[in-house]
């Protein structure tokens, strides 16, 4: 008889030990991931947290204006120059390539050569507001990982607010707001990031930094990403386990550098003096040259690659994940519920890998003489334990108020045992088998 559970106990750890393998002993540990850097000696690999590598992610975007039709050159117009705004003979036509200023030639590879730029029409239905929205969607969750950068070829508008989303469009909140005078525009104090500290690093800013009219050398305005990581990572940015730290730690920092959608709304266009020329209202439009946004596929610490296919962007999914942000584990690997990787401890981080469901190790769940029910459980058809009230899981192996977070120190139940994950699959396979006697 004793002979007969050995074997079936060695048959089972076989078995555990076979659907184990993939997982070390130092339980989650990246051993593979790996993401590039730039230091003073230039790129290197840093063995780190699984996520893809930065990259510049309007070749994945998809770009829609809101009027429609508010694309300057249908019908043809003339528009004065930007150097000289009394200079007021070029023209746009849509129909015309060379003289065509499409929403595409914002993200075009001459990025900021002036002779290629997106331009709205001109102001000629003022004193009615000139207002612009730009959405920039690319139907993925990415954090961003440098400031966005939009460059202006005509002047920077005098007032403008930066959106986010991350619900895909549905719901939005501002970013930052911009303004010649951010007490008239939007009742805020004007601030600048340098303005801000690691305390107030969520804070939304108005700033009169990048809007100061109609210049020739003032085309660019910038939302500060890298300023702001450097209030945990360094000025250099030379600390940057400090920073990941404080992401794994704190989701709303998280979240912060997180969108799945932009929305440039551009609400007045440069004006420059006082009082708007209404005779020379061909002055008075918005022309934006480049828009840099660089980021990376959020995966969840599970993947190092995204692939961008039929116009769509998904993480390769590691450790027994799946969806397109790795958000949930596999089929059968729903031994644990799923947590995203972490940052932590550095360096290598931790990668919270979805174990094997019990069942999917066998459809016998429970019997009379090998695989018990747990704490006072009865084994149902060999199929499933009914537990006592205060237990759950598939063996009973759970308190009930550990799931709902509610165990206390007086609440007269123990703490679930710990162990590695292996253990513990084969701890709540076995069940209570009395000790072996040879």
């Amino acid at each position: 008889m004793y002979l007969s559970r050995f074997l079936s106990i060695h048959a089972l750890w076989v078995t555990v030990s076979s659907v184990m393998q993939p997982y070390p002993l130092v339980w989650g540990h990246y051993d593979v991931c790996k993401t590039q850097i730039y230091t003073e000696e230039g790129k290197v690999w840093d063995y780190m947290a699984c996520q893809p590598e930065s990259t510049d992610m309007t070749k994945y975007l998809k770009v829609k204006l809101d009027p429609p039709d508010i694309t300057c050159g249908d019908p043809p117009e003339t528009f004065c120059a930007m150097g000289n705004p009394y200079m007021c003979n070029n023209e746009c036509d849509a129909s015309t390539p060379e003289l065509a200023h499409p929403p595409e030639l914002m993200f075009d590879f001459e990025g900021r050569h002036p002779s290629t730029f997106w331009q709205s029409a001109t102001w000629k239905e003022y004193p009615k507001p000139l207002q612009v929205n730009i959405t920039l969607s690319w139907s993925k969750t990415i954090e961003l990982t440098d400031n966005i950068v939009i460059t202006f070829e005509s002047g920077r508008p005098d007032q403008m607010i930066l959106e986010k989303s991350l619900d895909y469009g549905r719901t939005w909140q501002p970013y930052q707001y911009y303004a010649t005078d951010c007490l008239d525009a939007f009742h805020m104090d004007p601030k600048s990031v340098k303005d801000l500290s690691q305390h107030t690093v969520l804070e939304i800013i108005c700033t009169e930094e990048y809007s100061t009219g109609y210049m020739t050398n003032s085309k660019i305005i910038h939302f500060e990403i890298k300023d702001r990581f450097a209030f945990f990572a360094g000025p250099w940015l030379r600390n940057m386990a400090s920073l990941y730290g404080q992401l794994d730690t704190t989701k709303k920092l998280r979240d912060f550098f997180t969108v799945t959608d932009l929305r440039i709304r551009l609400l007045r266009p440069a004006v420059g003096e006082i009082f708007v020329d209404e005779l020379h209202l061909a002055r008075y439009f918005y022309a934006i040259s480049d828009i840099k946004v660089h980021g990376r596929c959020k995966c969840n610490l599970h993947a190092t690659v995204c692939v961008y296919d039929n116009s769509k962007l998904t993480c390769e999914c590691e450790h027994n994940t799946t969806g397109p942000d790795c958000g949930k584990c596999k089929k059968n690997y729903q031994g644990r519920p799923w947590s995203p990787g972490s940052y932590l401890p550095i360096p290598k981080g931790t990668a919270n890998t979805c174990i094997p469901s019990i069942s999917s190790i066998g459809t016998n769940v429970c019997d009379n003489e090998l695989l018990h029910c747990q704490n006072g459980g009865t084994c149902h058809n060999n199929v499933r334990c009914l537990c006592p009230a205060a237990y759950t899981g598939i063996l009973c192996e759970k308190l009930r108020c550990e799931e709902a977070g509610s165990c206390g120190s007086d609440s007269g139940q123990g703490a679930a045992p710990r162990g590695s994950p292996a253990l513990l699959l084969l701890t709540a396979l076995l069940g209570t088998a009395s000790p072996l006697v040879f």
